[in-house]
């Protein structure tokens, strides 16, 4: 099974590269480690291409698109019909991330793993939306799984087209809810403290969301030492295939761009169901939803920019590869100090 393939597939970010991209660093003529969270991304990659010549190649976007039954709740403000618009958006440029990709030379592979409506998107539909987490668990073990293996074949695909960064995104109305019971149960965390109003509920309809949650945590009793249970009851599909990029990216010694609060909790996922893809992920924001800031602290990254965004899509993902180019721009290009001729900086206890 590709599921378990994956997962034995994967190693530690190579060591010796990683200690060579530091070497490489501190030779260069400029105060040592002065640019900070860039000259450890750089390194990090190092690490995860297992050379120190690094090079990022082709940039993608993996947007992951599905519909959430728990919609008929009323935890959203906008129903089902905007998966779909916003997923095709993504095929026109007129999505914010879609711009945003055409601007930075990131190209986007928007994936249907579920919604209810059919678009002209690449369609691995598992089924026309999962179940209402309240009533029934959202989706069978299979079929998470089933979720799953699709991203990593996404990803396995990519990488053998030339591309060498995945860039993570999400597009399905009430992924929050779900990305807020998958994190309560898995951090674990109160569902107030991880629940927040997402696109846009009022108050009471955020205390329904909240109560949503808490019934269907209570009545299918996830395991939070079992990921994939956590997953099936209170997942969604979109959250399964980027479970499933991470995964791949790791066993294809890939970099995984981290999103927002969505794409962070699918990571936590993949890193619960082997430690160590966590040497594969790149921090892209820290999202303003409430629970944005524990999944960064439990996935042991730390964010590159702070812009409080909430937006999902990929939005910060994408941000964020320019600021990464830049590091890697002078980590490649600037002299030494041995090329210009002058003593280099030495560290200070």
């Amino acid at each position: 099974m590709l599921y378990d393939e994956t997962l034995a597939a994967i190693v530690p970010p190579d060591e010796t590269a990683m200690e060579a991209a530091w070497k490489r660093w501190d030779s260069i003529a400029k105060p040592l480690r002065s640019l900070g969270k860039l000259e450890e991304m750089v390194v990090r990659l190092a690490g995860i291409y297992r050379t120190d010549r690094v090079s990022l190649g082709k940039k993608a976007l993996i947007p992951m698109c599905a519909d959430n039954g728990v919609v008929a709740e009323g935890v959203t403000q906008t129903g089902q019909e905007v998966t779909a618009i916003v997923a095709e958006n993504f095929l026109h440029e007129k999505s914010s991330v879609a711009i945003m990709c055409r601007e930075t030379g990131t190209d986007i592979f928007p994936v249907d793993v579920g919604m209810v409506t059919d678009t002209a998107i690449e369609t691995h539909k598992v089924a026309y939306g999962t179940k209402n987490l309240r009533v029934e668990p959202a989706m069978t073990r299979e079929e998470a799984i089933a979720t799953i293996e699709t991203g990593i074949r996404k990803v396995q695909e990519l990488k053998a087209a030339g591309y060498g960064i995945i860039a993570t995104g999400e597009m399905g109305i009430g992924n929050t809810t779900t990305s807020s019971a998958i994190a309560a149960v898995l951090l674990p965390a109160e569902v107030e403290t991880v629940t927040g109003k997402g696109a846009g509920l009022t108050s009471a309809g955020l205390q329904t969301k909240i109560d949503v949650i808490k019934e269907a945590i209570a009545k299918h009793q996830p395991d939070p030492k079992d990921p994939l249970d956590v997953l099936a009851k209170v997942g969604g599909f979109d959250i399964a295939g980027l479970v499933g990029v991470y995964l791949g990216c790791a066993a294809n010694h890939l970099p995984a761009v981290v999103d927002g609060f969505i794409s962070g909790v699918a990571a936590l996922v993949a890193v619960r169901l082997n430690p160590l893809v966590q040497g594969y992920l790149i921090p892209s924001h820290v999202s303003k939803e409430p629970a944005g800031h524990m999944i960064m602290d439990a996935l042991r990254i730390s964010p590159l920019l702070t812009c409080d965004m909430c937006l999902g899509e990929g939005t910060g993902a994408v941000a964020v590869l320019p600021v990464i180019e830049l590091g890697l721009s002078v980590y490649t290009c600037m002299s030494t100090f041995d090329d210009i001729e002058i003593d280099a900086y030495q560290p200070l206890n």
